[in-house]
């Protein structure tokens, strides 16, 4: 709601909300956010106001919308993500639900979920028992198995992969020998992880039979082709709207135009085009 001044959100092919948890979260201490060179580091600690206030609140304006409301829910225990699932399950506004099993910049769960294949189809089969909305998995880039885990949620049960989220990352004040961010560490996001995030996309594009979403760096409409190209079916904008508000209406224009300078009628025929 804070960009429809700025143009017409009921353009964009969906919205993801922020991470949503059982219980309201204060988040970390601050400061929570550092700008580093071509990117960002972000430590939110999943600040939200808890999956009660979502439903009762947030769902019953996003009914009224034409776009798409995508929850992204975060538990710190398996039964966490799979009561997330059972309350969302059914409400009016809410078309799908993302499972942040990818988050860097909290003391507890999160992480180690999407770590490891077995924790992270554990979670994915959990939330798929629970709910009749279509489930997609938000991986993390912070692990050595990024190929094995993307399967392992595929066969568990997720309708599609959205990768990655942000790359752990650090800044310190070399003058107060301090840490820049009040958690220490954070995830990176932004142009400096672009390349890291396609090579991930390509990989696991090659590799499952569900759709592909690509996010990391996109900021223009010829950064999102280049994910398409990859193998990603859609992509997803985030921090370029700190600097750019109008940065996924502005992505949405480009990919129309290079499509227009390209001939090409179906945005499909470009998903994978740098595999054949």
């Amino acid at each position: 709601t804070e960009y429809g001044h700025l143009f017409d959100i009921q353009r964009l092919g969906a919205i993801v909300c922020k991470g949503t948890t059982l219980n309201p979260r204060d988040g970390n201490p601050q400061p929570r956010l550092v700008e580093t060179p071509s990117g960002m580091l972000n430590s939110i600690g999943l600040q939200n106001i808890g999956v009660k206030a979502l439903i009762e609140e947030k769902a019953p304006l996003w009914a009224k919308w034409r776009v798409p409301v995508i929850v992204n829910i975060a538990g710190e225990t398996v039964a966490e993500y799979a009561e997330l699932a059972n309350k969302l399950d059914g409400i009016p506004g809410i078309s799908a639900l993302e499972v942040n099993i990818s988050c860097p910049n909290i003391s507890a769960g999160g992480a180690e979920f999407g770590v490891h294949p077995e924790s992270a189809a554990r979670v994915t089969a959990s939330v798929r028992a629970k709910t009749s909305l279509p489930v997609l998995v938000k991986l993390t880039p912070n692990t050595g198995e990024i190929v094995k885990v993307a399967v392992a949620v595929a066969e568990a049960g997720a309708d599609a992969i959205c990768l990655i989220n942000t790359v752990r990352g650090m800044a310190i004040d070399i003058y107060t020998r301090q840490t820049l961010l009040g958690n220490r560490t954070g995830g990176l996001s932004g142009p400096a992880i672009k390349p890291v995030a396609l090579a991930m996309v390509y990989e696991v594009a090659g590799t499952v039979e569900i759709p592909v979403v690509g996010c990391g760096g996109i900021a223009s409409g010829s950064d999102a082709i280049e994910f398409i190209m990859a193998g990603a079916s859609a992509v997803q904008v985030g921090s370029a709207s700190f600097i750019n508000p109008r940065a996924p209406m502005d992505v949405l224009e480009g990919i129309e135009q290079f499509m227009v300078r390209e001939g090409v009628n179906d945005i499909s025929e470009l998903v994978g085009a740098a595999r054949r």
